[in-house]
């Protein structure tokens, strides 16, 4: 068979293969792409190492007796291997029955995007796919990363773009501002990581480049990790979950001052009468002083006014990260943001204004023309039925209570089947004691997967899938000008099947095959996708190859827009030409829409609003846990590739550390109410006191030894067993994982649990 290199792609890059007599042997980082040479390099071990789901398996108790066994032994009973005939005649079973006996609401479809850069293999859009075919399902709205910010963003700009994909361009913020701040930092670990994929991880050099020009940078996050390395940042630490009160005192500053741009306010919002008003105090008696954002802050207010000396004079940039609306009142942070720049008249400006997500992920300001990468098509949902992102345990725990979601008045349907491919529920979702008995809850557990993840291990029915190197796909991200052709380049693993092939097999035995397949193969599909591509180049005077065209060089780069994107460029230039899909057209400061809803924690103009469990709240001796991304990991893949000789590491204070006899390297016990988990701890200088970081990538190890539900201790240093449940609003009903209190104790090494590998 001889050897073969070829280009493909993921979501932390694109990368050469390298397959020699039908094995993969070697994976490098596309040349020049930038990629990361660990996080690429671990693909052989992903494909075959031990972690790796090589057949069907079928918990022992469900094989016996069917429905009948309970799921009181999900994630403690062994996985029976056997053949795919057993396990798809025993899956379309249990898909009859239930559409047979309960409504299709019944049915969870459960997914996350990231389990693969292909667009047609996407697992998410595949499932969700067959179960409409099948009968109907219950849906997930929103997401994990912007929930809240997804849900706020229609109310206040009219879309979500702003934080789905728009972003003023790095060249127009190198070229025109002269200070960029950062609400959450600018972390260079997660521009390791694109949704969708990327040819280029550009970050980096325009950060450079913007601090070659003179751009003052201002990082305004607990820690000294989000600032780039070889930046002369100004580092401001405020408490977590506090950032809105800063924001709000800047805001009032430029009223108090004469600072702010009126005109702009006029003809650009609505509501910023109101919003003034609450700045100054007059409906709470509270003005939103330097003072007293200092003190909500934990900050000297010196550090304030030199913020506000920045920011009172010259064009700025306002970013955001996506994790400050992961917390508590997650939308105030963003509805902030927006005001504050509104405030100083810069929106619509090259390198001025707001945006959110520089931080977050590679690609963001990125200058790449849209349209060019396919999507696979949906179909409708005959249950016409859906539950926040986050509200997975809600809908296990509370069948039939009601619930409210950005307007909407829902109830959680009684679920007895899930139905999960693409994505791990024991490592995005929050409070994992809860969820490991809700997920004894329902009649079936069927996964897809291709690793032995906590969610395969909970399952009454596990289906083998193939990665990205075992099936053709097109893959690419509106952030990154290459679409790239993925080349099927090794043979299945063992027995493994890609999602399409399932499920088109399923759809066969339940009668819906036509409709699931449209009467195309992966062949077909990949040809019909890229005729859209084909058609929007022929439309723009782009040149776009044919599909064998594509597949025979295996990437395109399609050229860079006309003109560098500005957020909300034409809407400043002409807004009663351009208006904005909000009621008034414009830039809504104050919601009416909001005011209407009626919600208790989420009013209808930025406001600061108490977390709950955060800093201000802490008793002695407890911590504020941050919960980052891991750094050469995205979520909990690439775990399993990765080696391990103790559990997660946990970085504190060095004084932190000291108060509780804590060094370097000890084994620490980290717990709160919800739970609690195993961590190695690492001093680190650069943290704010009373602060922790726990990254996320572990893999849910619950301790077999401990108590009845399995989960007395973690072991690997999943810090979702920590956090809690509660949502950011009802508007945004988004992961609120940011606000958590723990405590940190060490461990006495005699006493503690064997790690699991």
């Amino acid at each position: 068979m001889g050897r073969q290199v070829a280009a493909s792609l993921c979501h932390w890059g694109a990368f050469e293969a390298v397959v020699e007599d039908g094995r993969l042997v070697e994976a490098r980082p596309w040349p020049d792409g930038g990629a990361d040479p660990e996080m690429i390099g671990a693909w052989p071990e992903l494909v075959y190492g031990r972690a790796r789901i090589r057949r069907p398996h079928i918990r022992r108790s469900f094989l016996e007796r069917g429905a009948e066994a309970g799921g009181a032994g999900r994630g403690r009973e062994e996985m029976v291997p056997v053949d795919w005939e057993t396990a798809l005649e025993l899956a379309a079973g249990e898909l009859r029955t239930v559409y047979r006996d309960h409504p299709a609401n019944a049915v969870f479809g459960g997914s996350y995007g990231w389990s693969s850069a292909g667009r047609f293999h996407h697992a998410r859009t595949q499932v969700r796919r067959f179960l409409a075919a099948a009968g109907g399902f219950t849906d997930q709205s929103g997401n994990y990363s912007w929930g809240a910010a997804a849900a706020l963003l229609p109310h206040v700009l009219g879309d979500a773009s702003a934080v789905s994909h728009a972003a003023t361009d790095w060249d127009s913020i190198a070229g025109h501002a002269d200070a960029l701040v950062a609400f959450g930092g600018l972390n260079p670990k997660n521009w390791r990581v694109t949704s969708g994929g990327a040819g280029l991880h550009h970050m980096p050099e325009m950060v450079r480049k913007a601090a070659a020009r003179g751009i003052r940078f201002v990082i305004i996050s607990p820690t000294a990790e989000d600032v780039p390395p070889g930046i002369d940042a100004l580092l401001i630490r405020p408490r977590p979950n506090t950032d809105t009160a800063l924001i709000l005192a800047m805001a009032h500053q430029a009223i108090i001052e004469g600072r702010a741009d009126l005109a702009f306010l006029e003809r650009y919002t609505t509501g910023a009468d109101r919003f003034i008003a609450y700045l100054r105090g007059e409906d709470d008696g509270q003005p939103k002083t330097l003072e007293w954002a200092a003190g909500i802050c934990g900050l000297p207010v010196g550090s304030l006014r030199e913020l506000w000396g920045i920011l009172r004079t010259g064009r700025v940039m306002l970013t955001a990260a996506w994790a400050l609306q992961r917390a508590r009142h997650g939308e105030q942070p963003f509805w902030a943001l927006i005001a504050l720049a509104a405030i100083l008249g810069q929106i619509g400006l090259p390198g001025g204004g707001f945006c959110f997500g520089y931080g977050s992920m590679n690609g963001v300001g990125m200058a790449a023309r849209r349209g060019y990468v396919p999507v696979m098509p949906g179909l409708a949902n005959p249950a016409a039925a859906s539950i926040p992102a986050a509200a997975v345990l809600d809908l296990l725990e509370r069948p039939g209570e009601p619930f409210d979601f950005n307007g909407r008045r829902g109830s959680y349907p009684e679920t007895q089947l899930i139905y999960w491919a693409g994505g791990n529920p024991f490592h995005h979702a929050q409070d994992l004691r809860r969820l490991e008995a809700a997920w004894r809850r329902p009649r079936t557990v069927i996964v897809h997967e291709s690793w032995w993840t906590a969610t395969a291990e909970r399952a009454d029915i596990v289906l083998p899938a193939t990665t990205t190197l075992e099936r053709n796909d097109i893959g690419g991200t509106s952030r990154d000008p290459f679409v790239f052709f993925m080349p099927k380049l090794i043979e299945p693993v063992g027995e493994a099947r890609d999602d399409f092939a399932i499920f088109a097999d399923l759809a066969g035995r339940l009668g819906c095959h036509a409709q699931f397949t449209e009467g195309r193969d992966e062949e077909a599909w990949l040809r019909h996708l890229w005729s859209a591509t084909e058609a929007r180049g022929a439309r723009e005077g782009v040149e776009v190859p044919d599909f064998d065209g594509l597949r025979r060089a295996g990437h395109i780069r399609v050229p860079p827009p006309e003109r560098p994107e500005i957020l909300l460029e034409a809407y400043r230039d002409d807004p009663e030409a351009n208006p904005l899909a909000t009621p008034s057209g414009r830039i809504e400061l104050y919601s009416e829409t909001i005011a209407g809803f009626g919600y208790d924690d989420c009013p209808p103009m930025p406001r600061w609003l108490d977390p709950g469990e955060w800093a201000g709240s802490a008793a002695p001796g407890e911590l504020h846990l941050l919960t980052s991304q891991p750094a050469r990991q995205l979520h909990g893949q690439l775990y399993q590739a990765r080696p391990h000789n103790a559990p997660a590491p946990i970085r504190l204070n060095p004084d932190d550390a000291l108060a509780r006899r804590i060094g370097d390297g000890d084994i620490v016990r980290v717990f709160n109410h919800r739970g609690a988990c195993l961590a190695r701890a690492e001093r680190d200088a650069g943290l704010r006191p009373g602060v922790a970081i726990l990254p996320t990538g572990a893999w849910y190890a619950p301790d077999p030894d401990g108590a009845d539900d399995g989960a007395d201790i973690e072991r690997n240093g999943n810090p979702n067993v920590l956090t809690s449940d509660c949502r950011t609003s009802k508007l945004g009903q988004g992961s609120a994982a940011q606000t958590v209190l723990v405590r940190v104790a060490p461990v006495d090494a005699a006493s503690r649990p064997e790690m699991k590998e």
